[in-house]
């Protein structure tokens, strides 16, 4: 089992822990909209440290990473908030590998028609 699905279950299983004793099941309990917060908190720290790691940086920027790390690890509480999988993220960049990103893009458009 790989460390997305792994993740995956042990959020399930914190739908239901108590709030008191597990940080992402206070987050599901307090709801989407804290959440939402909580993502768009990292985006905006994952900005920051991206910024701050400048481009062509030669080596790991720890850093980057573990903001990187704490965006999506969120983005997946809120996937599995919303009874949606992470591993069907995968799926969809899976199907998007070999299409060019105009192409996907137009593809998408056409479909919101």
């Amino acid at each position: 089992m790989d460390v997305i699905e792994e993740l995956t279950q042990i959020l399930e299983q914190r739908k239901t822990a108590d709030p008191k004793t597990s940080y992402v099941a206070s987050l599901f309990a307090a709801g989407l909209d804290r959440i939402l917060k909580k993502v768009a908190e990292e985006a905006g720290e994952t900005l920051i440290a991206a910024k701050n790691a400048g481009a062509g940086a030669p080596k790991r920027d720890d850093a980057l990473i573990g903001e990187v790390a704490d965006l999506w690890f969120h983005t997946m509480v809120m996937l599995v908030h919303l009874d949606q999988r992470p591993a069907w993220v995968l799926d969809e960049l899976a199907r998007r590998q070999g299409v060019s990103g105009h192409a996907e893009k137009a593809g998408r458009a056409s479909q919101n028609d």
